[in-house]
C-alpha cells in the first residue's frame, strides 16, 4: 500500500474552503494519511504554493507550513493546529511569513495550487531549530521512504 494523504475538507485538485484561508479563519485543514512504508521513523509535512505571486508568471515557491518529526504512529492532523496543537514530539519549521505554524492560502492574484506533501522518513531528525522548507528538504535527503501529495486550489473572492 502506497502512502496516501487526504482531507475531509477538500478533494485532491479541489477548491480549499475559505475557512482555511486568509479570507476565512486561516486555520489548518484536517489531514489524514495511511500506508506509511515499513521502517518509517517519522513523518514530515510541507505545504507550499509554486504559483506565487501570479500563476501566469510564477517567480517563487511560497511556503505555508513546515512540520517534521511527526511520530510514525500518527495518522492525522486535526483541523486548526493552533487550537489543538501538533503531535507530541513533532517540531515546526518557519513558513515564508517568517513564523511557525500554518498560514493559509492568500493569493494576490489568480487561482493558485497548494501542495500538501507528506514524507515518510527512515529517521527522526535532530532539532533543526526552525528550518525553512529548503533546510528541511536538505535534512531529509537520503531518508525519504515514501511521499504523498494532496493538491488544493484557491482564488480570492475579489
Amino acid at each position: 500500500m502506497a502512502l496516501a494523504l487526504t482531507s475531509t475538507a477538500f478533494d485532491h485538485q479541489g477548491e480549499i474552503p475559505r475557512k482555511f484561508t486568509c479570507e476565512g479563519q486561516d486555520v489548518s485543514p484536517p489531514l489524514d494519511w495511511s500506508g506509511a512504508p515499513p521502517g518509517t521513523r517519522s513523518i514530515a509535512l510541507i505545504v507550499d504554493d509554486p504559483d506565487a505571486p501570479d500563476p501566469r508568471a510564477p517567480r517563487m515557491i511560497w511556503t505555508h507550513w513546515v512540520l517534521y518529526n511527526i511520530p510514525a504512529g500518527t495518522a492525522s492532523l486535526a483541523e486548526d493546529e493552533k487550537q489543538h496543537g501538533i503531535p507530541p514530539g513533532a517540531l515546526e519549521g518557519v513558513n515564508d511569513w517568517k513564523r511557525t505554524g500554518y498560514g493559509g492560502p492568500c493569493p494576490p492574484v489568480g487561482r493558485h495550487r497548494y501542495f500538501h506533501r507528506l514524507y515518510a522518513l527512515d529517521v527522526t531528525l535532530p532539532d533543526l531549530h526552525g528550518p525553512n522548507r529548503k533546510a528541511l528538504l536538505a535534512a531529509m535527503k537520503g531518508h525519504i521512504l515514501g511521499e504523498a501529495e494532496l493538491v488544493g486550489t484557491y482564488e480570492k473572492a475579489g
